[in-house]
């Protein structure tokens, strides 16, 4: 195994599960107790937040957790869950990306102008704003690593210069209106999946989830480490089964699953499996925890640094893609206003650590259902926009510092 394996392989069993996995359910219940005691808080206090945040608004509005509002909630937190999820990517790595808002709006500009003024096909459009988006990150990445410029200082430049571009390519146009009968538009309006195939779905991601266990522990076995018992490993799968199956069955009861919504879940399982399984997103978790002991293993931490920010602003185009087929329109205010703020809070709200080396594809769906959740179930409440910015800035401030806290136990709990 060379230098670089062993350090990425290392930076895996910290992220993941400490090197020492169980054997048996009544081992797996104790180790998880003294993770939680050594700082290992994992996603339990989003878990937690999100049972308390739907428990609170559910007595105060019954409709809140109705299945149209939950339909309504899993269309609404497509585009900002995108964003999050290449957030999630440049905070691994300890940078920052503060114009994934402007980068969505320029990519909404350049489909509204491609399709609708131009007259192009719709994978033109969507082609033209994916490449510009990825251009944008590339271009963020050779600043930081050419010129020595910080990514918050570079990233604010950019929210600045692309909210510019975003308004020169609409030329001075208040909106520029999308086709109904378009396959974006009705992508994110209007297509759901049928009952069966959401069943079958549901089944199949089980199916995956109790494969990958089961591979992954006869990887550790194979290896001499101790591994999770297939009984765990099991209860685990019976237990996901049952919540998906009765998610699918509760949302089935009206529209059903949004096809959008499935192209997201899909989205965060392959970018968990670029973070957890592959040598890229090893290399990603290795820089985040250290940098220059990366370089000195043998990681190229440029190229590293370069890929966070092109599938940061990557992922923030196709954000900015969905947005504007949820409106049917791209407008001068797409991506403005809260947009940024709150891809960023669904990270770290999500458990992604702002210290860099820590955090999941998953803390970007789980973060954005509570920012999400608070929007939606304060407009059933019908009050202020301004209680949903105290509210999520408060979640947030609690979300990093548990993180903060997590931290210092950890190290003291290695230290001991």
């Amino acid at each position: 195994m060379t230098s670089i394996d062993t350090s990425v392989a290392l930076a895996t069993d910290l992220q993941d599960e400490r090197l020492v996995t169980p054997q048996g359910i009544t081992d797996s219940i104790r180790a998880t107790i003294r993770r939680v005691r050594g700082g290992d808080l994992g996603m339990l206090p989003v878990v937690g937040g999100i049972v308390v945040i739907w428990t609170i608004f559910q007595l105060l509005n019954p409709t809140f957790l109705s299945s149209t509002n939950l339909v309504n909630l899993s269309f609404d937190m497509v585009p900002v869950g995108v964003l999050a999820l290449g957030i999630v990517c440049v905070l691994l790595v300890g940078q920052i990306d503060l114009s994934v808002g402007s980068v969505s709006g320029v990519s909404a500009a350049i489909t509204a102008v491609v399709m609708v003024k131009n007259e192009q096909p719709t994978w033109l459009a969507v082609l033209a704003a994916v490449a510009a988006g990825c251009l944008i990150g590339w271009l963020y990445g050779q600043v930081l690593n050419r010129v020595g410029v910080p990514s918050f200082v570079v990233t604010l430049g950019g929210l600045l210069a692309f909210l510019g571009v975003q308004l020169w390519l609409l030329r001075g146009q208040n909106a520029i209106n999308l086709p109904y009968d378009s396959t974006l538009v009705k992508f994110a309006q209007l297509w759901f999946v049928p009952a069966w195939v959401a069943y079958a779905l549901a089944v199949v991601a089980v199916g995956g989830f109790l494969a990958t266990g089961w591979a992954r522990a006869r990887t550790r076995r194979r290896a001499g480490l101790s591994s999770s018992s297939l009984q765990w490993l099991a209860m685990q799968s019976l237990l996901l089964l049952a919540g998906l199956l009765l998610a699918v069955y509760y949302l089935n009861r009206t529209r059903g699953v949004a096809w959008m919504f499935v192209f997201f879940v899909a989205l965060v399982l392959v970018m968990n499996y670029l973070l957890t399984r592959t040598k890229f997103g090893r290399s990603l978790y290795a820089v985040g925890g250290n940098a220059e002991a990366s370089r000195r293993a043998g990681i190229n931490v440029r190229r590293v640094y370069t890929s966070a920010f092109v599938m940061c602003s990557c992922l923030a185009a196709v954000g900015g893609i969905l947005a504007a087929s949820r409106l049917a329109a791209a407008n001068q205010s797409s991506g403005t206003g809260d947009v940024n703020l709150n891809a960023i809070a669904a990270a770290v709200i999500g458990g992604t650590s702002l210290f860099g080396g820590r955090g999941s594809a998953i803390a970007a769906l789980l973060g954005v259902l509570v920012i999400q959740s608070i929007s939606s179930g304060l407009t059933l409440l019908n009050l202020d926009s301004s209680y949903r910015f105290i509210i999520t800035g408060a979640v947030l401030l609690v979300a990093v510092g548990l993180d903060s806290v997590a931290r210092r136990s950890r190290q003291a709990h290695g230290r001991g």
